[in-house]
């Protein structure tokens, strides 16, 4: 079982962005996430790793997902969790981030998940506290932890992320997970592409080191994964999309459509998903294309390897 002695600190206090992390801090953490998904499946899978810190869960936008996955992951870990509902907070009622910051200060958690809609919110967090603060989602701008476990899930049952080329397929334009995967991949060796409809690719995508595509049938070309992203309705203000049935048509997931990719191709989403929408059920749910469960997996296993490493400290720390 993993312990403070057998794995080094990252080279970082916290974990904002990809961006973060250097080559060694992302090879060390999958290696340590690999250990803890052999855990996870056993029926002991506890340590004490956390035993005696406490973690708190801010989220200021809802994801049952992410923030489930998180307490899980610190629980396991021996840690105490406190589950901040901000929409029935102070910060409801007009208080302001930084007087949250205080305020949380004061209770001195060892570790600091938050999600939040505004990009750059958990770096300002985490000049105003004393502990790791762990970016779970800001605005459009990163998911690092999503990354690391879409990159989990792969190593799991690829093996080598190195040359595989992989379509990140949708709703690049609002989409924090897409900008993370899309850095971690191209650190571990993937050639990455982007699909989707012009109005839904950010303008300086040409510039992130991946290829852009504007059909399914050319940007899916001999594609070893694909992953699909859900259609963010919420953060759209505009006519993006002429409709969700004519979204499918071009840019939904079916059989047809894989078969574009390389034989043997696998799928992924973060989720939730819009079925019908960005992916087919039939798609979503063959076990053997899928790797969406895999993925919901992945998450408690890569978020106590995160929370591991960070506890012992990172050199600005």
């Amino acid at each position: 079982m993993p312990n403070a002695h057998t794995i080094s600190g990252l080279a970082t206090r916290h974990l904002l962005s990809i961006a973060d992390l250097h080559r060694p801090d992302i090879d060390s953490l999958l290696a340590l996430g690999e250990t803890y998904l052999d855990l996870s499946v056993q029926k002991d899978a506890r340590n004490d790793i956390l035993a005696g810190k406490t973690l708190i869960n801010l989220f200021f936008e809802n994801s049952t997902r992410t923030e489930k996955s998180f307490e899980l992951a610190a629980r396991r870990l021996g840690a105490d969790v406190i589950n901040m509902s901000m929409s029935t907070s102070s910060a409801a009622k007009g208080e302001t981030l930084l007087d949250t910051a205080t305020t949380l200060n004061a209770m001195n958690p060892d570790l600091l998940v938050i999600r939040h809609g505004a990009s750059g919110a958990p770096a300002l967090l985490s000049q105003k506290v004393s502990c790791a603060v762990i970016n779970a989602g800001d605005g459009a701008h990163e998911h690092p932890t999503q990354a690391l476990l879409d990159a989990l899930t792969l190593r799991t049952r690829l093996g080598a992320i190195d040359g595989l080329r992989i379509a990140i397929c949708g709703d690049i334009l609002h989409s924090r997970v897409a900008r993370s995967n899309v850095q971690l991949l191209n650190i571990l060796g993937a050639e990455v592409r982007l699909i989707g409809p012009p109005t839904l690719i950010p303008q300086d995508a040409d510039q992130w080191g991946v290829e852009v595509f504007h059909d399914m049938k050319s940007g899916l070309k001999a594609c070893d994964v694909v992953m699909m992203l859900r259609l963010q309705l919420e953060r759209m203000g505009g006519a993006f999309v002429p409709s969700k049935r004519e979204y499918f048509h071009f840019y939904g997931l079916d059989q047809k459509k894989l078969d574009y990719a390389a034989p043997g191709a696998l799928v992924m989403h973060p989720g939730p998903m819009n079925r019908g929408v960005e992916i087919s059920s039939d798609i979503a749910d063959d076990p053997d294309i899928s790797l969406i469960t895999a993925q919901v997996e992945a998450g408690v296993a890569m978020r106590m390897a995160i929370l591991h490493a960070l506890s012992l400290g990172g050199v600005n720390g």
